[in-house]
């Protein structure tokens, strides 16, 4: 029995949020096949696993610049048509990567596969947030957001199953496979209610930017704590697993698999929580938690116990990203709702784009991966919840309404 908050939904609500949660996977999927063969592009392009990190770091760095341009895009022309143009963006990108003759034409290929990245989810979470109820959008944050671990769960399973038959480049020529939804979203998918062609375009983002800058800057560092906490108990934690403990490549996929399926299964409590006790409630909750586990999660040689800190890792922190599409959304100034969260979101991602090779040098210094992901992890987790503290939300506000009186007060 479907829960009060997912009822009485017309077909049009229910295939965007399809779109939009799958747009959102499919991304994280291309993302992070990297991570898994971080060690093997090295080894292929005789570098450093810093050196290839830099790879990690520029698509991560390149993300504000698909916000801005496919936000911008998507205030002037609509959400549909602009989230089609993407997909096939990062889709064609990530296919490319396979063919990548040395190690800097890959970070090059990589770079820009970055940009293409930064323009789903902005694009993505307005036109969901704007066509959903607003009684559901603690839940459908949480089923959207959780996109992105179920992204690094595909990764995981194409790396454990297939990697050892088709190699590295064989898992980037997989990554063509999410262009297949342009065509549903071409067939079933509607424009936003929230958007309004009379509005298009109106004011120059620069200008938003400038009249709500207290919350752009509040966002851009919530945003950075945010990029650090996900990306720093992800991006290396294969690699910790492979270089600090010595396991192979199926285990490692079989780890990886249950810490995202706790990461799931966390955006989708987490976000529903938040619906009852706030956003800000639950992002703090969410952040202690982490904390809690982090010992466990870095310290253990027992691959049980490695597995199960992980899944309570993911769990907890993507409970925290869980709330982030509404909380974003609904805080955002209304007539730069296409550009406003993804922006905010990808510059916080920016700030924290060296996270990778930030983890790698740490390893270097400190001897294994295990102090350098515990490091990062605890600061990130530790931002989140003051940030959140002291910040704002507003869950009932009405986004079908494009007005300056919905927006939040700062």
């Amino acid at each position: 029995m479907l829960p009060e908050s997912l009822r009485g939904w017309s077909r049009s609500q229910r295939h965007a949020v399809i779109a939009s949660y799958l747009g959102w996977t499919l991304d994280a999927f291309d993302f992070f096949l990297l991570v898994f063969v971080i060690v093997d592009v090295a080894e292929e392009f005789g570098a450093s696993i810093e050196a290839v990190t830099w790879a990690v770091t520029l698509t991560l760095a390149l993300r504000p610049v698909g916000a801005l341009i496919f936000g911008r895009l998507a205030d002037r022309y609509g959400r549909r048509p602009v989230l089609m143009i993407d997909v096939l963006a990062y889709s064609i990108l990530g296919f490319v990567t396979a063919f990548s003759p040395n190690l800097m034409i890959f970070i090059i290929i990589r770079a820009l596969f970055g940009i293409a990245m930064g323009g789903e989810w902005g694009v993505g979470a307005s036109l969901t947030m704007e066509s959903i109820p607003a009684k559901s959008r603690g839940m459908v944050s949480g089923i959207l957001q959780a996109g992105y671990p179920t992204g690094y769960l595909l990764a995981a399973i194409v790396y454990g199953l297939l990697y050892e038959y088709i190699g590295w480049r064989g898992m980037f020529m997989v990554g063509i496979l999410p262009a297949l939804l342009v065509l549903y979203i071409r067939q079933f998918v509607h424009e936003s209610p929230g958007w309004r062609r009379e509005h298009a375009g109106a004011s120059r983002i620069v200008d938003i930017l400038r009249r709500h800058w207290t919350l752009t800057v509040y966002a851009v560092l919530f945003m950075m704590c945010m990029a650090f906490f996900s990306h720093g108990t992800q991006d290396l934690y294969p690699t910790f697993l492979k270089v600090d403990r010595g396991l192979d490549p199926r285990t490692i996929g079989a780890i990886a698999v249950v810490y995202n399926l706790g990461g799931i299964l966390g955006g989708i409590v987490f976000g529903a929580w938040s619906q009852k006790i706030g956003r800000r409630n639950a992002l703090i909750i969410g952040a202690v938690g982490a904390l809690a586990v982090l010992p466990f999660w870095t310290m253990a040689h027992n691959v049980v116990i490695l597995a199960g800190a992980a899944f309570l890792m993911q769990f907890t922190a993507h409970g925290c990203w869980g709330v982030v599409p509404a909380h974003l959304n609904e805080i955002s100034p209304p007539e730069a709702r296409g550009t406003f969260p993804g922006f905010v979101y990808q510059l916080g991602n920016l700030l924290a784009s060296g996270n990778a090779t930030l983890q790698a040098g740490l390893a270097t210094s400190f001897g294994g991966y295990a102090p350098a992901l515990m490091i990062v992890a605890a600061g990130a987790g530790i931002g989140v919840a003051l940030l959140s503290f002291f910040g704002r939300e507003a869950r009932e506000i009405d986004m079908a309404l494009a007005s300056e009186s919905q927006a939040p007060k700062e």
